[in-house]
């Protein structure tokens, strides 16, 4: 009996370091958010220290679970977890929380802290994140693994809140989740019925459990959140389950032991004082601040010693993969580093001069072209595969009985899209893109913006990209979007001009690493032009000189503009002003280029210059500056033919011609 009390007694130590760790931490920074650490330690002990497959000393092993916590805000949850199992975060860093530098920010950010599987804080990403982890696994799994050589073979967990379950994102991730059947994703609910401004009856009422049955999950409950065997056995029960993902309803006190416990008001305020004494004697908390007991952290340092043991053995057993499979395993270690092939370009289609092609064509022949040699390409669309023309050929769509596919269609989700395939890049194995209409970018901007926070190489395919695509009106086409999605920051948006600038753009994306990419692609055709290799990448180049060393006038188009930009200098050049025509695919690529070449292209004493592009005008003025003109957009389109449409608003030759004439010198 006493070594199942003294058992018991030290997990409650281990338990409570969390805790202890959170209020230091928090009341040291005098801000952030102790309420969900406090009453979901136990949670934590018991999926950290009982289930999760990992390696604190290799955060990078590529056999570990993945862990995420959803809510983010509650990141002293994380934070203690990882320096309690011993990765690189020590107490130094802890005391540091929320400070300018310390590895330890007010919400987990992937890149920054050693061991933080992806970026949390807007509520609902992390769990939609989670569903293309488990959906990498999964695929990797299909694609890899043979009898008696499992290397693939992990979970997914996440701790989610309240906030999280009633985001929209979550719901659309969540239902994929369910249709395809993913076993190895754990959902533990931190369902403590209060939210930021209440009681959680005020505003959320819907039984979670049974809307989770409704999309094909496993569901399951646990009374007391402080009942580790509860968790312990909810959490093994769970696993068993391998044809449908796992949530469990875990009912848990916020601010567990504090004076406020079980009310908004310990959501996110720091326990201090008072209130800090207080609550540590309330959970018998007797150590130092910043401290934590010998005998509980030595349980908790267990961790290293079994995850080096885990690791070890999945070591050994790739070895024989290795032996037994050796093509195979040698593709399966490039993929999980994302190697691109060397001379990636000479795989590009070529497309005949002077032929219409709409870009979003070309697209699809380059993704064609290209997916037989880059091996962990995979991606799909919101239900758009025949409009955006995202299918890779020869290939299947993914599915509950068959994950090995290269296609995934991912239903009229774009928000949970877009964040699947930020967890599907951040699992690693897999290089996703996803596809939709261009004006749908504003239904999946939050994940984008977080694909370009974590700086991963998410490919996004955007097609029907202005009021060129015609009748469908002001609903679908786009025009603020180009530049609200430049405001970016890691964000790199090419909108080529034709087949060849598109093809050049796909070599590109798949090239770059450290951000994603946005491909803004025509509905209609588009002539084809002569490219010249690398000047996609230099974001501006001159696609026609004028008849004169330095021209008189400069135009500087995009996309389906360029092409009016050429018919419009060419009657400039017939009434005697030497026109050159720049076709700018990318600013942020252009911006990127040295002083020289920047000039090269806009030399400083040309200030006779226009701007083409069909949507909003605002941005354009760095590069016309105040002698220029920009023909941009600052309306809503309207439904008629495409063509009648572009030339009511304004891009026609006329009206380049006359913006151009009406340019003074000075």
């Amino acid at each position: 009996m006493s070594d199942v009390m003294d058992k018991q007694a030290l997990e409650q130590r281990a338990v409570n370091a969390i805790r202890a760790l959170t209020l230091d931490a928090t009341s040291e920074a005098g801000s952030g958010h102790p309420g969900m650490p406090l009453g979901t330690a136990a949670m934590g002990y018991v999926l950290w220290h009982k289930f999760l497959q990992h390696n604190p000393k290799n955060p990078s092993w590529a056999n570990r679970d993945r862990f995420v916590q959803s809510a983010g805000h509650g990141s002293m949850l994380t934070y203690s977890l990882l320096h309690l199992a011993g990765y690189d975060l020590p107490m130094e860093e802890l005391k540091n929380h929320r400070q300018w530098g310390s590895l330890t920010p007010g919400h987990p950010e992937h890149g920054h802290t050693a061991g933080v599987e992806t970026t949390t804080g807007p509520l609902g990403q992390g769990i939609s994140t989670a569903v293309g982890m488990a959906l990498a696994e999964a695929h990797l799994a299909a694609v890899y693994n043979k009898p008696d050589y499992e290397v693939v073979d992990h979970y997914t967990y996440v701790i989610a809140s309240d906030g999280d379950i009633m985001e929209g994102v979550a719901s659309e991730a969540s239902s994929l989740a369910g249709h395809l059947g993913l076993g190895k994703l754990i959902v533990l609910y931190d369902d403590n019925q209060v939210t930021l401004d209440a009681e959680a009856d005020v505003s959320f009422s819907e039984d979670v459990l049974m809307r989770y049955q409704a999309y094909g999950w496993h569901t399951s409950s646990v009374a007391d959140g402080n009942d580790v065997t509860a968790l312990e056995q909810a959490l093994s029960s769970a696993k068993s389950v391998t044809d449908k993902p796992s949530i469990i309803a875990v009912r848990t006190i916020i601010g567990y032991g504090a004076p406020g416990q079980g009310t908004s008001s310990v959501h996110g305020a720091a326990l201090s004082g008072d209130d800090g004494a207080k609550t540590r004697e309330t959970l018998g908390i007797d150590w130092e601040p910043f401290t934590v007991p010998d005998d509980a952290l030595a349980h908790w340092r267990e961790a290293e010693a079994n995850g080096a043991k885990a690791e070890a053995d999945w070591n050994t057993l790739y070895e024989g993969y290795q032996s037994a499979h050796p093509e195979l395993a040698k593709q399966f270690a490039a993929v999980l580093a994302d190697e691109i092939p060397a001379g990636l370009e000479q795989h590009l289609p070529a497309f005949e001069l002077g032929s219409g092609v709409a870009t979003r064509n070309a697209s699809s022949k380059v993704i064609n072209a290209l997916a037989p040699h880059v091996p962990q390409l995979i991606g799909g669309s919101a239900d758009l595969a025949g409009s955006t023309k995202t299918d890779i050929n020869d290939t299947t769509i993914i599915s509950r009985s068959d994950y090995s596919g290269r296609n995934i269609y991912f239903g009229v989700r774009e928000h949970g899209m877009a964040a699947a395939a930020n967890g599907m890049v951040l699992h690693g194995g897999v290089r996703p893109f996803v596809g939709t209409f261009f004006v749908f970018s504003d239904y999946l901007r939050p994940s984008l913006r977080l694909s370009a926070l974590m700086e991963q190489p998410v490919i996004y395919v955007f097609t029907h990209d202005s009021i060129g695509l015609g009748g469908d009106g002001p609903t679908h086409q786009p025009v603020g979007q180009l530049m609200a999605l430049r405001a970016i920051p890691n964000l790199t948006l090419i909108r080529p001009a034709d087949a060849h600038e598109t093809a050049q753009a796909w070599a590109f994306a798949l090239q770059h690493k450290d951000g994603p990419t946005a491909l803004v692609l025509s509905r209609q055709n588009l002539p084809t032009l002569e490219v010249a290799a690398g000047s996609v990448s230099k974001g501006a180049y001159i696609v026609a000189q004028s008849s004169t060393p330095t021209p008189e006038l400069i135009l500087i188009a995009t996309g389906s503009e360029v092409s009016l930009a050429l018919a419009a200098k060419a009657k400039l050049d017939s009434e005697g002003m030497s026109t050159r025509v720049v076709s700018m695919p990318s600013m942020e690529l252009f911006d990127a280029q040295d002083a020289s070449y920047k000039a090269s292209i806009l030399p400083k004493d040309v200030r006779k210059r226009v701007a083409i592009e069909a949507g909003a005008s605002l941005g354009w003025y760095k590069y016309v500056g105040d002698g220029g003109a920009v023909i941009g957009l600052d309306r809503f389109g309207a439904s008629a033919d495409g063509d009648v449409i572009m030339e009511k608003l304004g891009f026609s030759i006329d009206n380049v011609v006359a913006t151009a004439k009406g340019l003074t010198s000075s």
